[in-house]
């Protein structure tokens, strides 16, 4: 189980960067202001997911202990 909280939790980071990497292009391209935002949303979303499957992995492995 652990294991597959450490794997669903390292595609979650990639997605955070995925997005992450989006939006500062469209905000470099000076694209739309509205589609940032969103993409910044969704970031701050997908971040939230990432950070709770770490601890879900921590606390599953026993922290470290």
């Amino acid at each position: 189980m652990s294991t597959f909280t450490t794997i669903l939790a390292i595609i979650f980071m990639g997605l955070v960067a995925l997005v992450l990497v989006r939006g500062l292009v469209n905000m470099l391209k000076a694209g739309d202001g509205n589609r940032s935002n969103k993409l910044m949303q969704l970031r701050v979303l997908l971040q939230a997911i990432a950070v709770a499957l770490i601890m879900l992995a921590l606390w599953i492995s026993g922290g470290g202990r």
